[in-house]
């Protein structure tokens, strides 16, 4: 899909005048959910020159997202002036904006469904553009979890079936975006620079309390927004049931945000556009804000150095900030919806001391605590995470807590129980943290050590050392030691986790 300002444009006259039609273009949202609600609501209460149209689903309702009590604490002003932005006058009637009139008097259109509409809106967005003429209309996505072809079985990140496709996302409450002394960031990426700079701006001038900033990893910041609205479940279910060990927290949501980076930074290496997004720019990418031009990370494999993550759209602080947001509690208002998704969890667990059965138990949990399942962006994602992972090829190590928490809700009923004694157990979690970080070879090491009466843990640990002196050095290959015998009581819990997620997802390590 070509999707830039200025397709085919050679000509410098040409060129001039579009740059003054995007200066002074409109901004239009489609599918107005929270997310574009919460925005347009700061933007009326800030600015009153507005560059912002709003399109509904057909059949949906403007403030359907919202809430009574939502309703209740806006300006009625407001609120109506919200409502003119997503009207038209034509021959004296008043008309609700489609998609084809946004497409049409906007110079950028972000497709804000989520993942159950987003390719589907995409398709006729692109025909009705291309039908109108207006094929230099950038359209742009907020989807926060991943797709997923039910005819084919493969799961996948819209942005990376979609390389051209812009990405919008920041992190927000819709409650504090309410707040005329709150501010929100957020990021603009597409993998062209120049397209990245211009869609920022326009949106950066809606409202003064929002401030966007530019970048290229568009693929990143929508994989990123997928795993950590499953992240923010963890974080949910951990500020719940253990708050009181303030320690353990800080170690879960350290790890959660790394994660989360370390994830993003191993799916930038398989885009297949990585070395144009850095070699065909018009400009370098310091020019966006990024402090340099590349950050890249490197193993030893076979004796040579090879490239393993590249964490360069780390530098978008907006983009980082989303993940920490998303892991906080609030001081005042309500966190994410996925966040409160993983303190129904919480509760669950503690009431009745066992994890769920199935998804459909949990989300039924939700449901029942007010929570509507559209919304819980993360647990869709969360369906479809053993494709993903194996897809992306994440190694065990960096996404060890998003795969406790899939077994937690879709794991066999036989682990269950042993997956809720890690859970619940502040020693046992902790062990997991640590353990479950490391690299599969990693702890096969470390369990040697803590077992030299056995004749296999020495016999490794002495081929270790002939290797040092000898300087011939070897991978091994050697099976987790514990794995053989690990239905056995003298296992800890935590290792029973850890040899669990590595059968099922062994194909992914």
């Amino acid at each position: 899909m070509q999707n830039s300002f200025f397709q085919h444009l050679l000509d410098a006259n040409q060129i001039r005048r579009r740059l003054l039609e995007i200066d002074s273009g409109f901004i239009g949202f489609y599918s107005i959910g929270l997310y574009p609600l919460s925005l347009a609501y700061n933007c009326v209460m800030q600015t009153k020159s507005l560059k912002l149209l709003l399109a509904t689903r057909p059949n949906r309702e403007l403030f359907g997202a919202l809430s009574d009590s939502d309703l209740a604490r806006m300006s009625p002003n407001h609120i109506e002036t919200i409502e003119s932005l997503a009207f038209h006058t034509k021959n004296s009637s008043s008309l609700p904006n489609t998609l084809t009139y946004l497409i049409e008097k906007c110079e950028l259109v972000v497709l804000s469904a989520n993942s159950n509409h987003i390719e589907k809106d995409l398709v006729e967005a692109k025909e009705i553009r291309k039908k109108l003429g207006r094929e230099n209309v950038v359209l742009a996505c907020l989807a926060g979890s991943f797709c997923h072809d039910d005819n084919s079985h493969d799961s996948y990140i819209l942005c990376e079936k979609e390389p051209n496709i812009a990405f919008f996302s920041g992190f927000h409450r819709h409650g504090a975006l309410c707040n005329p002394l709150d501010s929100f960031t957020a990021n603009f990426t597409h993998p062209d620079a120049l397209s990245a700079l211009l869609g920022a701006k326009m949106l950066d001038k809606l409202s003064p309390n929002i401030q966007v900033s530019s970048g290229i990893h568009n693929l990143e910041g929508q994989y990123i927004k997928a795993v950590k609205n499953m992240s923010s479940i963890f974080a949910g279910f951990a500020y719940s049931y253990h708050s009181d060990k303030p320690a353990l927290l800080t170690t879960l949501l350290t790890l959660l945000l790394d994660q989360c980076l370390d994830q993003a930074a191993s799916v930038s290496m398989l885009r297949s556009d990585r070395k144009k997004i850095y070699s065909e720019q018009p400009f370098p990418l310091t020019e966006l804000g990024y402090g340099v031009q590349k950050i890249e990370a490197s193993l030893v494999k076979d004796g040579d150095y090879e490239l393993v993550r590249d964490h360069t759209f780390s530098q978008l602080t907006a983009m980082v900030a989303d993940v920490k947001g998303s892991l906080m509690l609030p001081i005042n208002g309500k966190p994410t919806r996925n966040f409160q998704a993983g303190q129904v969890l919480a509760k669950f667990v503690a009431d009745n001391k066992r994890c769920p059965l199935d998804i459909d138990e949990f989300t039924n949990e939700c449901i029942d605590a007010g929570l509507t399942s559209g919304g819980l962006e993360g647990l869709k994602s969360l369906r479809f995470w053993p494709d993903i992972s194996k897809k992306y090829q994440i190694p065990l190590h960096d996404c060890s807590m998003i795969n406790l928490l899939y077994i937690t809700i879709y794991g066999k009923n036989q682990i269950k129980q042993n997956t809720y004694n890690v859970l619940t157990d502040s020693r046992e979690l902790t062990n997991f943290c640590q353990e479950s970080v490391r690299p599969t070879h990693s702890r096969i090491y470390s369990e040697a050590l803590d077992n030299l009466d056995k004749s296999e843990s020495m016999d490794l640990l002495i081929g270790a050392v002939q290797s040092i002196n000898s300087l011939q050095f070897t991978e091994r290959k050697d099976p987790y030691l514990s794995t053989n015998n690990i239905s056995s009581p003298v296992f800890p819990a935590y290792i029973k986790a850890m040899s669990y997620i590595e059968n099922i997802f062994q194909e992914s390590i």
